[in-house]
């Protein structure tokens, strides 16, 4: 087993990430080239390395940077499919739900319930129910149940539950189980798994150009952004999971054929945590004219989304609109008791869902369309994934690793269902140690559980760095969600680069804190400095930068259409370009 250095991502594992990729000649390429840092690339990788093979994967950007760090953050089978009689993406989903929370990603993923409200007593509850009732059975078929059995709840009971609804509206209601995660972190997890069976990784690389012998892919020609220096690197295999950006990647290809992906935008806002009372572990979802609302606990807030829009601007500027934000608002207090208003919105965060264009009817909604998955031989060595949905990407992987290999490596099986996650390997063990490590370092009940579902085994780690200098265990003055411990660790380990990768991915401060972080990103940045070696100029141009784009992030928040939001977000970038 690799050595817990080779788990690391920061500067030097990317240099030699870098250096294993220009040495990826025509005549010792890798076997497989991966392009895309998302859940799907991550996950391509990292099956692809398990199964032994010579792997790296690049992003032109952060890890997640895109679509995966822009989720609802639930681990689901997705009972709104149920409704499009989509049983097996439904099956698939619980299957893969169930197995993260069971053996590959414990430390990563729980469980969370459900408060399905009724409006009407009879009608809602006997089909709604009957609905549960089968997403029940389907996780129960061949396999122990990883949640609880779903349950009904009397009016007494719902607001005992959920008392923040409005009980004069709602006449009952329903409980299910489902799970959650942090998919930024989810993503980086991957990816450090990767490395762990000997893959390379190197964020800020992007593709440029495919490489071709006749019509064949043989790799692609990469630029490192932080320095502009352009090589090739040779793969006998190359796997193109690019999201929203598939389009565009198959363009630079030069390929005839490939897949078309509709982009949907999906909005959610954050809301404090005392502000909607509420059991602990429990939120409410809903249908809307468009789609589902969720009203999600996470931490010291609330998640509330999301909105289901075709997405027409560019995908690198994707925003939310202030109509957005009032669809959300107006949506949650259809089911609360006392209503929101914009005074009580902390965050926002936009995503595009990449979802497959049906070859008929190709001008539909973007809500009917597909979210099952496909794979396609763009052009012979290039093999493109797209659809699906979050909970799917280890199936995802192991589909498109296979269709990848199936002539050049025949016979090597994925192993995915049986190799945890770096983090998940003891991590029942160093649960049942919470107390004492909370009394060894002082922290509350909070803290620790928050720490353990970062980290955890790797919580010690991060632990040893506060044993070596104890001020990296104080909370950051104003951030104090986080430890000065975890902005070294996200640095010395997690691959954060860039002040915005540690501001929007490692921590989520652009929307956990009213000011998105700006003030915490003087502090943040210090320390960044101290150990990416940063120059006064240099730090204090991160901070512009992320404040900036914060700034337009803000004015696309007071716009009214995608084109006067994405315009005011294109006018500042996350990273700080000479």
């Amino acid at each position: 087993m690799p050595s817990q250095n080779a788990t690391t991502l920061n500067a030097a594992s990317r240099t030699e990430s870098l250096d294993r990729l220009r040495a990826a000649t025509a005549e010792n390429p890798l076997d497989v080239l991966v392009v895309g840092g998302g859940v799907n690339g991550a996950g391509a990788a990292f099956d692809a390395a398990t199964r032994g093979l010579d792997v790296a994967v690049v992003e032109a950007h952060d890890w997640a940077s895109g679509t995966s760090s822009r989720s609802s953050k639930l681990m689901h089978g997705g009972l709104r499919y149920l409704q499009m009689l989509d049983f097996k993406l439904v099956a698939e989903a619980l299957r893969e739900r169930d197995l993260l929370l069971t053996r590959t990603a414990p430390h990563l993923v729980k469980p969370i319930s459900f408060v399905f409200p009724f409006f009407k007593r009879v009608v809602e509850r006997a089909f709604i129910g009957s609905g549960v009732m089968l997403y029940d059975a389907m996780q129960s078929i061949g396999r122990k149940r990883a949640v609880p059995f779903h349950r009904h709840l009397s009016h007494r009971r719902m607001m005992n539950v959920f008392p923040a609804l409005d009980g004069e509206k709602i006449v009952g209601a329903l409980e299910y189980y489902d799970a959650q995660e942090d998919d930024a972190r989810f993503v980086m997890m991957l990816v450090r798994s990767a490395l762990e069976y000997g893959a390379s990784a190197a964020t800020y690389t992007r593709v440029v150009s495919y490489l071709h012998e006749g019509d064949r892919v043989v790799g692609a020609r990469l630029r490192d952004e932080e320095t502009g220096e352009e090589f090739d690197a040779h793969a006998r295999e190359t796997i193109l999971a690019a999201g929203v950006w598939t389009g565009d990647q198959q363009h630079v290809a030069g390929a005839t054929t490939g897949l078309e992906v509709l982009a949907s935008k999906g909005v959610h806002i954050t809301v404090a945590r005392d502000r909607i009372p509420a059991a602990p572990d429990t939120g409410i979802i809903t249908q809307t004219e468009k789609s589902v609302l969720f009203i999600i606990p996470w931490d010291e807030y609330w998640v509330i989304g999301t909105t289901d829009t075709p997405w027409k601007e560019d995908p690198a500027h994707v925003a939310a609109t202030s109509d957005d934000i009032d669809y959300i608002i107006e949506h949650a207090n259809a089911v609360l008791d006392h209503d929101l208003t914009r005074d009580d919105v902390v965050g926002t965060y936009a995503g595009l869902r990449p979802l497959l264009q049906p070859v008929k009817d190709a001008g539909g909604a973007s809500t009917k369309v597909s979210r099952e998955h496909t794979v396609m031989e763009v052009e012979p060595g290039l093999t493109a994934i797209a659809g699906g949905k979050y909970t799917t990407y280890r199936v995802m992987a192991e589909d498109v690793v296979d269709f990848a290999i199936k002539d050049v490596f025949p016979g090597r099986p994925s192993m995915t269902t049986v190799v945890p996650l770096i983090g998940a390997q003891g991590f029942e063990g160093i649960r049942r140690e919470k107390d004492a490590i909370a009394k060894q370092y002082g922290f509350d009940e909070l803290r620790t559980d928050r720490l353990l579902m970062r980290y955890g085994t790797l919580l010690r780690d991060v632990l040893a760095l506060i044993d070596e200098d104890s001020s990296l265990g104080e909370p950051l003055k104003d951030a104090p969600r986080y430890l000065r411990a975890e902005v070294l660790y996200a640095v010395r380990a997690e691959g954060a680069l860039h002040l915005a990768d540690l501001m929007l991915r490692r921590t989520r401060l652009d929307y956990e804190v009213r000011d998105r972080g700006a003030a915490a990103s003087e502090e943040i940045a210090d320390i960044m400095a101290g150990e990416l070696g940063w120059d006064r100029a240099t730090r204090d141009a991160e901070v512009g930068a992320y404040r900036a784009f914060v700034d337009a992030r803000l004015a696309g928040e007071a716009t009214h259409s995608d084109a006067e939001a994405a315009a005011a977000v294109a006018s500042a970038q996350e990273v700080p370009r000479s």
